[in-house]
C-alpha cells in the first residue's frame, strides 16, 4: 500500500480493500454467493467448488472433525462434511477461513497495528461464536447468520489495519483516546468512518441483510441485533474489562435475560464457548489468535483504567511505563530480586521478545548461569543454561572484558565463529540474542539476555540501544538502593 492513502472516500477505501488488499475474500464471496442455500441442490456443487482449493478442503475436514456429533465417524471427505456442516456453515467456514488467512499475511506490519490487528480477529471471532451461543433454540441458518454478523461487525476496522502504511501508523499513535475521541480522529483522518467501510465491505461481499441491517440500523431493537450488540460488546470486555465490575455484571444480567438462563449458567456457557473458539481457530490455522482469547474476567481484572477497547500499548509508551515502574521501585524496594524479574518481564513487553533471561556471575567468575527467565507470555520459565567464561574466550567474556553490551543477529556469520562455543550456540540456536552486563555500581553481577527465536524477525540495533538503555537504568536502580 502506498503511504499516501489517508482522505479517501469510502468507495475508493472499499474498492482498495476489497480488490488490492483483500482479494481472496472478494473472490471467495463471488464464489459462495453462486449457490442458493437450498442444501439439496447446492451442496454437491459446493463441494466441488471447495475442492479446488485445497486450503479450504483441508479447513472444511478439520472443522468437521473438530465438531463432535453424535454417532459421525471420522470425516474424510469434502462432501459428507458439507452435509454434516450444512451449506450455512460450509459458507461461514469458507468466509472464515479466508479472512483469516488474507489478514493474518499482512506484512510489515508496525507492531503495535499488528497487535490491534490480531486482538481484533480474535475478539472479532470469539463474538460469532458467542453470538451463535446466544440462540441455542433457533433454526441452524439462523445461528449462522448471527454468527456471521457478529463475526464481521468490526470488519471496516479489522481490515483497515491490514492495509499497514503510514495512514495505520498514525492512527495507532492516538489509540489511546477516548473511544468516542479516536472514531472522530480516524474519521477525520481518513475520510471515513470504521462503520461505513463495514457497511461497504458488507455490500461488497454480500454477507446477508441481518449484517447490513445491524451495521446501519444498531439501535433497532429486534432479539437478533441485540444479540449482535452484546455478543460484540462481551468479547470487547472479557479482553479489556471495563472500570466497573458492576457494568460487566450488568451486561451478563441482560443476555442471561434474553437467554432465558441464570447467570451462573451463562458463566458456564462463555466458558464452554471459549474452548470452542480456541479448537476451531487451531483448525483455521490461526495459532497467533488463540492463545488472544482470554477467559472472563476475575475481580483484580476490573479498575485498572480501560481506555478504548482493544486499547494498544505502543513500544513508545511500553518504554516510558518501564522505566517510571522501576524509578518508583527504587522507592519502596531493596529487593534487588524483584528489580530482575521486573526488568525481565519488561523487556519482554517492550520489545516483543521471546524470552529474557539473567544469568548471574558465579564460582568465582568461572561462568554465568540462568537465575531467573521470563518467555513471551512474561510467565517465568524453568530454564538450565550456563556458559562457562574460562579458560577459552567467548562473546561473553569477551563482553565482560570490555564492559560492552554484544548484539548477535545471527550467530552462522564468520565473524562469531571465534567467539561462540557450543554452550553459546545451543541457547541462541536459529535465532538472536543480545547480552548486556548488569552492575551494582562498578560491580558486574550478572548478565541480561535478550532472545528472538526467528532469525528473520531478529532485533534491530534500535531495539537493541533501548534495550541496552533499560538495563543501564536498571543498574542505575540497584546502585541507588545499594546506597541507600
Amino acid at each position: 500500500m502506498s503511504e499516501n492513502q489517508s482522505n479517501k472516500s469510502s468507495e475508493q477505501w472499499i474498492d482498495l480493500i476489497a480488490k488490492t488488499e483483500l482479494p481472496a475474500i472478494t473472490s471467495t464471496a463471488k464464489m459462495l454467493d453462486k449457490f442458493s442455500d437450498d442444501d439439496i441442490s447446492s451442496l454437491p456443487k459446493l463441494s466441488n467448488a471447495i475442492l479446488h482449493d485445497q486450503a479450504l478442503s483441508s479447513c472444511i475436514l478439520k472443522v468437521a472433525n473438530s465438531i463432535q456429533y453424535m454417532g459421525v465417524k471420522k470425516v474424510t471427505t469434502v462432501s459428507r462434511a458439507t452435509v454434516i456442516l450444512g451449506i450455512h456453515s460450509v459458507k461461514n467456514i469458507c468466509l472464515t477461513s479466508k479472512l483469516v488467512d488474507g489478514l493474518l499475511r499482512s506484512k510489515d506490519l508496525n507492531v503495535a497495528v499488528y497487535k490491534r490487528l490480531t486482538r481484533l480477529m480474535s475478539n472479532s471471532f470469539y463474538a460469532g461464536l458467542l453470538a451463535k451461543m446466544m440462540v441455542p433454540d433457533y433454526s441452524d441458518d439462523t445461528q449462522e447468520e448471527v454468527y456471521l454478523a457478529a463475526m464481521m461487525y468490526r470488519i471496516g476496522e479489522t481490515a483497515f489495519w491490514s492495509t499497514g502504511g503510514k495512514p495505520t501508523e498514525k492512527l495507532i499513535k492516538a489509540i489511546g483516546l477516548p473511544q468516542d475521541e479516536f472514531a472522530i480522529f480516524s474519521e477525520k483522518e481518513l475520510g471515513v468512518s470504521f462503520n461505513e467501510l463495514s457497511i461497504g465491505l458488507a455490500q461488497t461481499w454480500n454477507l446477508g441483510e441481518l449484517l447490513t441491517k445491524a451495521l446501519d440500523n444498531p439501535k433497532s431493537r429486534t432479539v437478533e441485533m441485540q444479540i449482535i450488540y452484546y455478543a460484540d460488546q462481551l468479547a470487547t470486555f472479557i479482553d479489556c474489562p471495563p472500570d466497573s465490575m458492576e457494568e460487566f455484571n450488568q451486561l451478563l444480567d441482560d443476555i442471561a435475560e434474553i437467554m432465558q438462563v441464570s447467570v451462573k449458567h451463562l458463566r458456564l456457557l462463555i466458558e464452554k464457548t471459549r474452548d470452542q473458539a480456541k479448537k476451531l481457530l487451531h483448525s483455521y490455522g490461526a495459532f497467533a489468535l488463540k492463545d488472544l482469547i482470554k477467559p472472563l474476567p476475575t475481580i483484580n481484572d476490573f479498575g485498572h483504567g480501560s481506555s478504548t477497547s482493544l486499547a494498544v500499548i505502543t513500544k513508545e509508551a511500553a518504554f516510558i511505563s518501564a522505566i517510571k515502574q522501576l524509578t518508583a521501585l527504587t522507592k519502596s524496594s531493596r529487593d534487588i530480586n524483584e528489580f530482575l524479574q521486573t526488568s525481565l518481564k519488561s523487556l519482554v513487553r517492550v520489545f516483543e521478545l521471546d524470552r529474557t533471561t539473567f544469568f548471574i556471575l558465579a564460582d568465582g567468575k568461572k561462568y554465568i548461569k540462568s537465575r531467573f527467565s521470563f518467555d513471551k507470555e512474561l510467565k517465568e520459565e524453568e530454564i538450565r543454561a550456563l556458559i562457562h567464561l574460562a579458560p577459552e574466550e567467548n562473546i561473553v567474556s569477551k563482553m565482560l572484558q570490555n564492559n560492552l553490551p554484544v548484539l548477535i543477529d545471527d550467530a552462522r556469520k564468520s565473524k562469531w565463529k571465534k567467539y561462540i562455543n557450543r554452550e553459546i550456540a545451543t541457547l541462541v540456536e536459529d535465532g538472536a540474542i543480545g547480552f548486556v552486563p548488569v552492575k551494582v555500581g562498578d560491580k558486574v553481577i550478572g548478565v541480561i539476555a535478550g532472545q528472538v527465536f526467528d532469525r528473520t524477525k531478529g532485533m534491530t540495533t534500535e531495539d537493541f540501544d533501548n534495550f541496552c538503555y533499560l538495563v543501564e537504568h536498571l543498574n542505575m536502580c540497584l546502585t541507588i538502593i545499594l546506597h541507600r
